[in-house]
């Protein structure tokens, strides 16, 4: 497994619903949409040197993600907000730390589909853990998913949703083969994203990634693209093959859980040399500058 279990999460308190829980008690309602019907909307944050990267692009995701799913009752930025601070105070975290932070459509009057059954509005999760980058820096191995990626026609990637059916199908593809991730095709098969990640490719002096049209517009991404540009690499976006994926100089990942991290193998067809390239290494130095220097600071 490449997470493991940080032994000073046993004492974490999470904020759920308004009020500070203790681990063993951080629990929603069964009535709650997140258990009904996975309906409720998420991201993912990191907290560096007392610093919170890219607070306001990730809840400029989730406020539009909860717009797009017609949430009623969401909580203010500012309540939001003050409820992640609280969450870290109360915990002691300043540094080295991953956020789940998730709305949910709240809890329903009796079980049902139905978002008019939910009364009460959403209900706010913050849940923070000791949690460094989850991937091995060495480099990951990656397997082909027969699970492809849901397109807009189905599920819209661009609504950050907690429906992750269709990730954990190819992750378990991905834990049968012994590999690391799982890459996942579009419904034309064209490569889309990772069962968590984002996917670029370095071929002939170009960074590449695919088109955001079946795969997550993640901030990872977008700040990657924006540090390659600024350093004089041409980045496009398309659509990419597998034989592109397969015969690229090298390959990477991001994601706010994992940052960046390079991928050797897919499919069992090495990738470069089979280690991490120059490239990689580059906009790895250049994204930790970035998460060093930058971020909404704790109070």
């Amino acid at each position: 497994m490449l997470q493991t279990a940080d032994p000073r999460n046993t004492s974490i308190v999470v904020h759920v619903g308004g009020k500070l829980l203790p681990r063993a008690e951080a629990k929603v309602s069964v009535f709650d949409s997140s258990v009904q019907g996975g309906d409720a909307v998420w991201e993912g944050l990191r907290v560096y040197q007392g610093r919170i990267f890219a607070l306001d692009s990730h809840l400029d995701r989730l406020f539009a993600s909860a717009h797009a799913m017609a949430f009623t009752g969401v909580p203010g930025r500012a309540d939001v907000k003050t409820a992640i601070f609280e969450t870290l105070k109360a915990n002691g975290m300043r540094d080295g730390v991953h956020i789940r932070l998730t709305l949910t459509r709240g809890e329903k009057v009796t079980s049902g589909m139905d978002p008019r059954l939910n009364q009460t509005g959403s209900c706010l999760i913050v849940l923070a853990e000791w949690k460094a980058p989850v991937y091995d820096k060495r480099g990951l191995r990656l397997i082909t998913s027969a699970i492809r990626r849901n397109p807009p026609f189905a599920i819209d990637s661009k609504i950050h949703h907690n429906n992750l059916i269709n990730n954990i199908l190819a992750k378990i593809e991905a834990n049968v083969a012994g590999a690391d991730d799982a890459l996942m095709l579009d419904h034309a098969g064209f490569v889309s994203e990772t069962n968590a990640t984002n996917v670029f490719v370095v071929r002939k002096g170009g960074l590449y990634t695919p088109h955001a049209d079946s795969c997550l517009p993640g901030v990872t991404r977008g700040i990657v693209i924006e540090l390659a540009r600024g350093d004089g690499l041409s980045v496009v976006e398309k659509n990419l093959s597998l034989t592109e994926v397969w015969t690229a100089q090298e390959a990477f990942t991001t994601g706010t859980m994992g940052e960046l991290a390079a991928v050797v193998e897919v499919d069992g067809r090495r990738i470069g040399d089979g280690s991490v390239g120059p490239v990689t290494a580059r906009l790895s130095a250049l994204y930790g500058e970035r998460t060093g220097s930058e971020g909404e600071p704790i109070p």
